[in-house]
């Protein structure tokens, strides 16, 4: 609920009465209390006709967007500690997916390109591995293909991670869903 809302209905005001004592359209009063954030002029004659300060009208708790956001973040990011196993960057997203309940087409999402890096990863490897005795560094050809595969990893997982932070979508993302 709405921080407006809830001041709102303490007074036993409806949101025409509201609209009539500060000056302030039906509409916008509406829009502030399905989460638009109050701003100047608004901000002031609302918190005046309400008898309240302004900074009380403001949000300042997590929104609902702003905690799945939180948590389709935490699920991207929980592979990041798994990133040197990569079939455990799958689990425990999948872990967290469905102990917290979010079945949201952007976690689907984080944990398909998961999957399809976890394929890609593993066909690179085995392929390394049988090509390693061709070259004459063959001993330390296998150590450089994991850590290379390693920071390609660490690098969708992040960027995905800021983009999620910046737009609410993934950066590195695929047209199909694996789950």
């Amino acid at each position: 609920m709405s921080k407006l809302k809830k001041y709102r209905e303490q007074l036993n005001l409806t949101q025409e009465e509201l609209s009539d004592n500060s000056g302030i359209s039906v509409r916008t009063i509406q829009r502030i209390e399905s989460g638009s954030k109050p701003q100047g002029h608004t901000l002031k004659k609302l918190a005046l006709a309400l008898g309240i300060q302004e900074n009380e009208l403001l949000e300042n708790e997590l929104s609902p967007i702003s905690k799945d956001k939180t948590i389709v973040k935490l699920i991207n990011i929980s592979s990041l500690p798994f990133a040197i196993f990569p079939p455990a960057n799958i689990i425990v997203p999948l872990l967290i997916m469905f102990v917290r309940r979010q079945f949201k087409p952007l976690v689907k999402e984080i944990i398909s390109v998961q999957i399809v890096w976890l394929i890609f990863a593993a066909t690179i490897f085995f392929l390394s591995a049988l090509i390693q005795k061709s070259f004459s560094f063959g001993r330390i050809f296998m150590p450089i293909i994991m850590i290379i595969l390693v920071l390609i990893n660490v690098g969708i997982i992040i960027r995905n991670a800021k983009e999620i932070d910046k737009n609410g979508v993934l950066f590195y993302k695929l047209n199909f869903s694996l789950i």
